[in-house]
């Protein structure tokens, strides 16, 4: 299960002053190509204090010269570990184009009325699943989950503003260093990675 990986050189001289403006372009070719069903999927590996990780695929949904912006439980397990240890790690695995994206950085609670204004705009379905799951808690099955989503579609039929759970909101990760991935043949990869000082940026070329 080996793959030769066929792909342009990608140079220092390629890359944006700025890694956000180089993430966004490469983001843009991604999403073009039709290549992957979901090219915001990104992991998000967090870790408890003690140092204990642990990953899971989340989409992001904003970014912008700020950071890269995703929405979950405050309560559930990343939430919690991220409140205690708000350092983070993002991976964006675009393996059909053979590249990858890796953010290191801190994450912070985005504000209340950024959260509401996303909120809105997902499915009612979506809304509802929101305050149905407690995420990361033990439920006794499947139907108890069900069950409490049609108490609360009931309750909020189509139509009906539902409210933001209080529990529930974004994150935004901050990054610190950004590494772009360019597979090539021979396991003579490309590996750039910006890296902040300060308020400026400085890049630097890794082996493969």
């Amino acid at each position: 299960m080996r793959e030769q990986y066929r792909s342009e050189d990608f140079t220092e001289k390629d890359l944006a002053a700025d890694p956000m403006d180089q993430f966004a372009h490469w983001f843009r070719q991604v999403a073009a190509g039709g290549a992957l069903h979901e090219p915001n999927a990104m992991v998000v590996s967090t870790a408890t204090p003690e140092g204990r990780p642990s990953s899971r695929t989340v989409l992001l949904k904003h970014y912008d010269d700020r950071g890269f912006v995703f929405f979950t439980n405050y309560d559930s397990r990343k939430g919690r570990e991220l409140t205690a240890n708000p350092y983070v790690s993002l991976l964006f695995p675009w393996h059909p184009l053979a590249r990858q994206v890796i953010v290191t950085g801190t994450a912070a609670r985005v504000g209340r009325e950024e959260t509401v204004a996303y909120f809105r705009t997902r499915p009612h379905g979506s809304q509802l699943g929101a305050w149905a799951s407690e995420q990361s808690t033990v439920i006794g099955s499947r139907e108890e989950l069900v069950g409490r989503y049609e108490e609360l579609a009931a309750r909020y039929p189509e139509g009906e503003k539902v409210p933001a759970p209080p529990q529930w909101g974004g994150f935004r990760v901050v990054p610190e260093a950004i590494e772009f991935w360019q597979g090539h043949e021979n396991r003579l990869h490309d590996r750039l990675r910006y890296v902040r000082e300060g308020a400026h940026w400085s890049v630097e070329r890794l082996c493969p």
